[in-house]
């Protein structure tokens, strides 16, 4: 009997997400480029992106903004490189980009958020593309996202970038970060102008309208945030604008991953900041991980706690299927899931580490303060 009490709670666990309303696994907020003639008029949009050392993929998300229609305005900002990028910038520049070179951050101010204010600068239309310089547009998404935005009322849209899956450890981890992303910043109520509390924006790809950045006091808000995309949308949505969020298969993110060292160090960038500094809520997630990925295990081949294992194994792979559908990746994966969930829970605790042992957190080649927000 005492195998069944352990069991259970990963069961009921795995139940709740299902049942729950918003179905925050589900993949249904999506947005893919439209078919559009190339010579559609874009000079209403100013693409903003903030570049620091990426010499190898700015050419890429250069030519694909290049490709989305006329009249389209680049602002690339160079975050003081180590590299080419700022030459790299230049060569690719079309009539009409622009190419910044970023000053160092003041004091309290996270790099990439002062590279898009000294990019804001140089912008005078009424949209305003933010873009990672990692981040490949397919045709017709800028429009698509443009559309949405007016027909809709919205004042910041947003897309998730489809994350790489060619490796095996981008092919083990990277889908379930969109998934733990899901799960924790539900789009359909980040997308629910009634729901003030929650908020949601993915950083790679951010189309917002510049009256709204002007109302919210552009970056200079979020100025300190290490999870400066979602703080972002919390601002927008606070002040009374409206925001949504989506998946894309037209949205590319170029990164590579494939090992287990880069995936350790991004999400240990955010991770510990994610829970507010909060030893309480770290020892939560821990006890939760335990009972959600590990306890339904320890029940399996017991006559007892057998069935109820596998009534909360079953729930826990069918959450996560839709977010390997929409990768196109075999269902067989979801078999790693207690593994995936083990490893980012480490790399939780290894962002906590790095707290309070006063380490702080580095990103390209940048250390953040451990007191950064």
């Amino acid at each position: 009997m005492g195998s069944v009490w352990l069991v259970l709670p990963g069961a009921l666990i795995w139940l709740a997400i299902l049942a729950l309303p918003w179905r925050p696994y589900l993949t249904g907020e999506t947005l893919d480029g439209e078919d559009l003639p190339h010579d559609l008029d874009l000079s209403d949009v100013t693409a903003l992106i903030p570049a620091r050392n990426e010499a190898e993929t700015l050419p890429v998300t250069m030519r694909a903004l290049a490709r989305q229609g006329l009249g389209l305005q680049i602002v690339v900002v160079d975050d003081q490189s180590h590299d080419t990028t700022a030459q790299v910038a230049t060569q690719a520049s079309a009539a009409l980009t622009r190419v910044v070179s970023g000053t160092p951050p003041p004091a309290g101010w996270s790099g990439k958020l002062w590279a898009l204010e000294q990019g804001l600068q140089q912008v005078n239309t009424p949209l305003i593309l933010l873009v990672d310089a990692d981040i490949e547009l397919r045709p017709g998404i800028v429009a698509a996202l443009r559309r949405k935005l007016q027909r809709e009322g919205l004042h910041l849209v947003s897309l998730m970038a489809r994350l790489r899956t060619e490796s095996f450890w981008e092919k083990l981890l990277m889908p379930a970060f969109v998934y733990f992303f899901k799960l924790l910043y539900p789009f359909r109520l980040s997308n629910d102008a009634l729901c003030g509390r929650v908020a949601a924006a993915a950083g790679g790809c951010i189309l917002v309208e510049a009256k709204a950045l002007e109302a919210i006091g552009a970056f200079s808000c979020v100025r300190s945030a290490l999870i400066d995309d979602c703080a972002l949308a919390a601002r927008i949505k606070q002040n009374g604008f409206s925001t949504w969020i989506g998946l894309s298969h037209s949205v590319h993110s170029i990164r590579r991953y494939e090992r287990l060292a880069p995936v350790w160090n991004m999400v240990s960038r955010s991770a510990f900041p994610q829970l507010g500094y909060s030893l309480p809520l770290l020892l939560g997630l821990t006890m939760l991980f335990a009972a959600a990925y590990w306890f339904p295990l320890l029940g399996l081949g017991t006559s007892s706690a057998g069935a109820v294992s596998l009534v909360a194994l079953t729930a826990m792979l069918a959450s996560y299927l839709p977010t390997l559908k929409f990768y196109r990746l075999s269902a067989a994966w979801a078999l790693a899931l207690p593994v995936i969930g083990t490893l980012y829970l480490a790399m939780t605790w290894s962002s906590a580490f790095r707290f309070w042992f006063g380490r702080g957190f580095t990103w390209k080649e940048r250390s953040y303060a451990a007191n950064l927000d």
